[in-house]
């Protein structure tokens, strides 16, 4: 595959998944839903992209002599800044239809509404509590490692969500989810390898084998949890529930890593 070829399904992936301003092609309309099929294999790239800024800033305000816990939060929001919050959004809608609705229906309608309600602020604080809680543990071990984890949580959780989206049907025919369609087996394959091979390079050398091992291990789970769930709730998955799935895979691989990471 040629390196153009690459750089273009990044950039199509980045268009997507964030606010950082990449320019389409002369063939590409940069406002159409992404050809998932073909760009799944740079999803995880991309979001490798988007945790090697964070993964900066961490390193950068560390290294300026701010506290563990500012340079966490600093990190942190500098994600979600470069996505627009996306997938927090996501995983608030979410908490919410699947909290507050009795009927799969009304579970769907409320995941539209663009209100939010106390499940989803209760879920939005908990999983930046939990973000920064984690790389400010890691932070303490070793600022490389914190930074390392952060790039490959990064990656490897916007895998999990092409493996949903390819897993599930989408739950309702008119979402963003059903017009970008589903990126087919093998895609999905393709963008799962891509993002724990990225893991597997940045945890091993920095933490070890059983840290990568527990960390990739921990966000399987929550993946096949949140697939379960959403399967049992909607009949299926949106894309909400898709960045649900890369929030708390992110959580999961973190804690995985920290686990392995700390002193024993």
């Amino acid at each position: 595959m040629r390196h153009s070829r690459i750089l273009a399904d990044v950039g199509a992936a980045l268009r997507f998944y964030s606010r950082i301003p990449v320019p389409a092609g002369a063939a590409e309309d940069a406002f159409a839903p992404p050809d998932l099929k073909r760009i799944a294999y740079a999803v995880p790239l991309a979001g490798a992209a988007i945790g090697l800024a964070g993964a900066a800033i961490l390193i950068g305000a560390h290294a300026l002599g701010l506290p563990n816990l500012v340079a966490a939060i600093l990190a942190v929001l500098t994600c979600v800044l470069l996505t627009g919050a996306l997938h927090e959004d996501g995983l608030a809608d979410t908490a919410d239809g699947f909290g507050g609705g009795a009927s799969r229906l009304r579970r769907l309608e409320i995941m539209r509404d663009s209100r939010i309600g106390s499940y989803g602020a209760c879920a939005l604080v908990f999983s930046l509590l939990l973000r920064v809680a984690l790389l400010d543990g890691l932070l303490a071990l070793s600022p490389t490692r914190a930074a390392l984890a952060l790039i490959a949580a990064a990656s490897l959780s916007r895998a999990a969500g092409m493996l949903l989206l390819e897993f599930l049907p989408p739950a309702r025919a008119d979402g963003a989810s059903a017009a970008a369609g589903q990126p087919g087996a093998d895609a999905a394959v393709r963008s799962a390898l891509v993002g724990a091979l990225l893991a597997t390079l940045l945890i091993v050398p920095s933490t070890g084998v059983g840290a990568t091992l527990m960390a990739i291990g921990l966000s399987v789970l929550a993946l096949f949890a949140m697939t379960r769930l959403s399967n049992r709730l909607i009949g299926g998955q949106t894309g909400d529930v898709a960045g649900a799935v890369q929030q708390l895979c992110e959580i999961a691989f973190l804690m995985g890593v920290l686990i392995y990471a700390r002193p024993h």
